[in-house]
């Protein structure tokens, strides 16, 4: 094992500060079984930012170019939460740096970049580095334990799902243009928000093989220019400028996934008022079904058909020790405390310290590959393709995981 592991932030917005905090209390939870972490730089093109965060999450400095973060040799893992048109210079300058990389999804802003990344992390392998990326989802305790239930034979075989992502970041036409408002169909909400989607889908029903009746539309066609910088969710000063809406506010199709039998729908948005971050997933077995509301995290639905009709219907499970992450993953683990989506952020700090020190006692399940975040791309361009050809079914290329089983 490592001495010590010294980690740094990428980004130092909402999601930036996630993982800042992530990296300061991973080695808290599941047991003391990594060496000492330093939190070391938080970076950020933005300086007042790189520095409110660094003094908030108690890292020793800031940065404002991620290539002294790359030069610095105290530093040895690295987030990388930027705008997703940086991830491939940031994360290829970082691997061929000598750093551990854990990458925010999706992966890249197109499939050339993510599958050029995904080569540079196979290379990177070779040379004993770990490079992933966040699919922060699997980590929900309700949803691994949805999972179980499939997988113990509990729920049987899977039958169909049912999901969706609401947000309404975008739902004001008063938001600010950014990054996000930029790029072709299918950079929208899909990627922002579908991206996360489609991996907890497939988590519960199997991998995604084709997908079918694909739309997109944009909502509010123009968003005013913020003069300076714009943080997300708070206002800023404006131009009186506009700018045009590129790519898609709403998104929808549907999917096949396992051997093809297995079907679901699926729909995000951004403009979704009143809920800020509504996913709900409904899986349909032969023998019950089960659901999950990121709005009630603590829980899950669970129904068996087993109950037979006097008894049946959904019931509350409240979330506790024995469903996985909860036990020993907050300081106090006992059944209805509660559980947020910043938990979410430690565990997959702590997965990828455990494969960074080479933990063997107590590792958490690894974090999703370069080629899953190759894969969730994959799937996200064939729905762009399905609403560009009027919804046509498009097929999903095998995994590089199933071509050789």
């Amino acid at each position: 094992m490592h001495d010590s592991i010294g980690v740094a932030v990428i980004g130092a917005g909402m999601a930036g500060k996630a993982h800042a905090a992530a990296w300061r209390n991973a080695p808290s939870v599941f047991g003391s079984t990594l060496p000492p972490v330093r939190l070391v730089s938080v970076g950020d093109a933005y300086e007042p930012l790189a520095v409110e965060a660094a003094r908030r999450f108690g890292y020793s400095r800031h940065d404002v170019d991620w290539r002294a973060i790359a030069a610095a040799d105290d530093i040895d893992v690295v987030s990388v939460v930027v705008a997703n048109q940086l991830h491939r210079e940031i994360v290829e300058g970082l691997l061929a740096a000598g750093k551990h990389v854990l990458c925010e999804k999706p992966l890249s802003d197109s499939l050339e970049d993510a599958r050029a990344m995904a080569a540079a992390a196979a290379d990177a392998a070779e040379r004993g580095l770990v490079a992933r990326i966040g699919f922060t989802y699997r980590r929900a305790p309700g949803l691994a334990a949805i999972r179980q239930l499939v997988e113990d034979g509990t729920l049987g075989r899977v039958l169909h799902v049912s999901a969706r992502y609401w947000t309404d970041y975008g739902s004001s036409p008063d938001v600010p243009f950014s990054w996000r408002f930029g790029g072709a169909p299918g950079t929208g909400a899909l990627a922002d928000v579908g991206s996360h989607l489609t991996y907890v889908a497939e988590f519960l029903a199997g991998g995604l093989r084709s997908v079918n009746g694909g739309m997109f539309t944009t909502a509010i066609t123009k968003r005013p220019v913020a003069a300076g910088f714009a943080l997300r969710g708070q206002a800023a000063p404006l131009t009186g400028e506009s700018a045009d809406v590129e790519n898609d506010d709403y998104a929808t199709f549907n999917a096949r996934f396992g051997d093809g039998t297995v079907v679901g729908s699926l729909e995000v948005s951004r403009v979704a008022t009143s809920h800020p971050n509504g996913l709900v997933i409904e899986v349909f077995c032969e023998d019950g079904a089960a659901r999950w509301d990121q709005e009630r995290p603590s829980e899950i639905g669970l129904a068996l058909q087993s109950d037979g009709p006097r008894l049946g219907g959904y019931r509350q499970v409240v979330l506790g020790p024995e469903h996985p992450y909860v036990a020993g993953g907050m300081a106090m683990d006992a059944p209805g405390v509660g559980w947020g989506q910043n938990q979410m952020f430690e565990y997959q700090a702590r997965a990828f310290l455990d494969e960074v020190a080479g933990n063997t006692v107590d590792p958490l399940p690894a974090n999703a590959t370069f080629d899953d975040g190759v894969h969730n791309m994959e799937v996200l361009d064939a729905v762009a393709r399905s609403a560009a050809a009027g919804g046509a079914s498009v097929d999903v290329p095998t995994t590089k995981q199933e071509q050789h089983a």
